[in-house]
């Protein structure tokens, strides 16, 4: 039996109108009472749906919260343009258009906020969104090893680290002579300088 099926038993197909309203509901309480507010019954209270309902979705809190945060996130595309800085500048327009505004600085500061307070969370969103994330920056770079662009001891994922670190501080201190944009690219451009390029 498949993941999908053990989680979706026969019977009764998932109601589309349900799963928003979780997730909306459970954003809400997330906003407007914080991390620890959160509960099943809370959620299924306030959305208007059963226990069960939720217990059939998600085995956990932090999963359900990790879904409601990433169900409003616009995901960020990993281009493959045959051109390691074309990659490069692609991925950096696509996170600085989901990013940068008003919801997605208050999106990334929730997310930030309840990891660093609730390290259980912070371990299930690692794992389910972080790390697929990391993996496939990774084969971006991967590439570029394999067209000699960069030096092949280069590390994605611990490049993915600190370009995440990057970006996450010039949400918080946006740069004052330049763009968010032109930042980032500046500060990976100095991460694989003398690499290769």
């Amino acid at each position: 039996m498949s993941n999908e099926q053990a989680k979706n038993p026969p019977g009764r197909p998932r109601s589309e109108k349900a799963d928003q309203a979780i997730l909306q509901t459970t954003l809400a309480l997330l906003a407007e009472a914080g991390y620890a507010a959160i509960s099943f019954e809370a959620v299924a209270a306030r959305a208007g749906v059963g226990k069960t309902t939720i217990y059939r979705r998600y085995s956990s809190k932090e999963e359900l919260v990790a879904d409601a945060l990433e169900s409003v996130r616009q995901e960020i595309s990993l281009p493959d343009t045959g051109h390691l800085w074309r990659d490069i500048e692609l991925l950096i327009e696509s996170a600085s258009a989901s990013t940068t505004n008003s919801f997605g600085r208050q999106l990334v500061a929730l997310i930030v906020s309840t990891a660093s307070t609730h390290p259980h969370f912070a371990q299930v969103y690692w794992n389910k969104y972080m790390q697929p994330r990391q993996q496939a920056f990774s084969v971006i770079l991967e590439r570029a090893k394999a067209r000699q662009e960069i030096g092949a001891d280069i590390d994605g994922a611990l490049v993915f680290d600190l370009l995440s670190g990057i970006m996450l501080y010039a949400l918080m201190f946006p740069p004052t002579t330049e763009s968010w944009s032109a930042y980032v690219r500046r500060a990976l451009e100095l991460l694989l300088r003398g690499s290769g390029r």
